[in-house]
């Protein structure tokens, strides 16, 4: 390993012999899908337990409130799991944000959830890449630094959300204060590639609600005085899925509502999700949105409300941001490591941290494949991201010195 301090070196290697696997395998075997509260409640306990291992306050942090449109067109209150938050140093002279997640996309009445090898140095699991191998990592690269002897110039927040798979609504306005006044951020959302490339540039992310009221009638004997709620919203979805062009994704996902077949329905409810890459097309998005529902909503003589919004901002490349890759790729090069990034056109907590102003890498945690039943981790990424992500952090440091 060229290129490397020999504090650098011994921080390196300490991070890489931390015991990540083993942590790993007792944290995969707790289901903690986004919607599972007693989950992610034992699952922010073994947090908690780990991450003492740190200096600092460390607590759990209650939720924000959600509204969430339900299939009766009602909205409620949806409920979170509570959020780790650990405060390291405050008045250090570098300050840097940790970022993760403890949910994973596999609800507790799911198929998932063993972890098995399919082959040696492979295994598969929910939530073994996407994110508990990286919450590992993050953990092993800080237990690292804090044993380093430039450890007090470094103050840092951690965060490790219980929604973020859901998009970080109850975690959202945490986010923002922990990413204020930081001179970096690292989130350790599993590599965009198996081969390890990072996500440079992501777009938005917006997910809505529309909620279509019509009026009831038969539908034989007086049609003709119902407003059909179900064809308003498949014209508005059709609309809506016209806007799409070069940096602007529109997904119209689900219908729900309609009536008995000789029942004109009086409520639909569409929901859509839309990506823009930038900020003036996401405002543009925005207007375009509005006008499409003003206008089934005259023409099909019907009450039309939206919810929901725009949740991720688009995170562009900036210099700052470019700055940051740079330092992640010689850290890597001097670790033996090809660093490369490419844009992703998921979304992720890098998106809401990048719009605070704070550059951001966020995916510094470990190869592998997400979002399925074929998610799997390759294990020696354990080691080697835990070993960028050290080498990295102290370069952070050197940089204020």
């Amino acid at each position: 390993m060229g290129g490397m301090s020999s504090r650098e070196l011994e921080a390196v290697e300490r991070a890489s012999a931390e015991p990540m696997l083993d942590q790993l395998l007792s944290w995969a075997g707790i289901n903690s899908g986004s919607r599972n509260l007693g989950g992610l409640e034992r699952m922010a306990e073994l947090l908690v337990d780990a991450f003492t291992a740190l200096p600092g306050v460390l607590r759990l942090e209650n939720p924000e409130p959600v509204d969430a449109i339900e299939p009766d067109g009602k909205a409620v209150k949806m409920k979170h799991g509570r959020h780790l938050h650990l405060t390291v140093r405050p008045t250090a002279p570098i300050q840097l944000l940790f970022t993760g997640h403890m949910d994973t996309v596999f609800g507790a009445d799911h198929a998932f959830q063993q972890a098995r090898w399919l082959e040696e140095g492979v295994l598969n699991g929910p939530g073994v890449a996407d994110m508990k191998g990286g919450l590992a990592v993050m953990l092993a690269a800080l237990k690292a630094i804090e044993r380093s002897p430039t450890s007090d110039r470094l103050g840092y927040e951690v965060v490790i959300n219980s929604d973020e798979e859901v998009g970080s609504l109850s975690s959202a306005a945490l986010l923002a204060r922990a990413a204020r006044g930081k001179n970096a951020a690292l989130t350790y959302e599993p590599a965009a590639l198996p081969d390890g490339t990072l996500a440079g540039d992501r777009p938005g992310s917006g997910n809505f609600a529309i909620v279509v009221r019509g009026r009831s009638a038969h539908a034989g004997r007086n049609p003709e005085d119902g407003r059909n709620a179900l064809l308003a919203a498949a014209d508005l979805a059709l609309r809506l899925d016209q806007l799409k062009r070069d940096g602007l994704s529109v997904n119209p996902s689900r219908i729900e509502g309609g009536s008995p077949s000789n029942v004109v329905p009086d409520l639909a409810i569409l929901r859509v999700n839309l990506r823009p890459r930038t900020p003036e097309i996401e405002a543009s998005a925005k207007r375009e949105i509005d006008e499409a529902v003003v206008a089934v909503a005259a023409e099909r003589d019907v009450e039309i409300s939206l919810s929901g919004g725009f949740a991720r901002p688009p995170k562009p490349l900036t210099a700052d941001a470019e700055a940051l890759f740079n330092l992640v790729r010689k850290a890597g090069s001097d670790l033996g490591q090809a660093i490369a990034w490419k844009p992703s056109g998921g979304v992720c907590d890098g998106n809401n941290i990048a719009a605070c102003g704070v550059p951001v890498v966020d995916t510094m945690g470990v190869r592998g494949k997400i979002h399925s039943m074929e998610e799997f981790l390759i294990t020696e990424s354990l080691a080697e991201r835990a070993a960028l992500s050290a080498l990295t952090i102290l370069r952070l440091i050197g940089q204020a010195a």
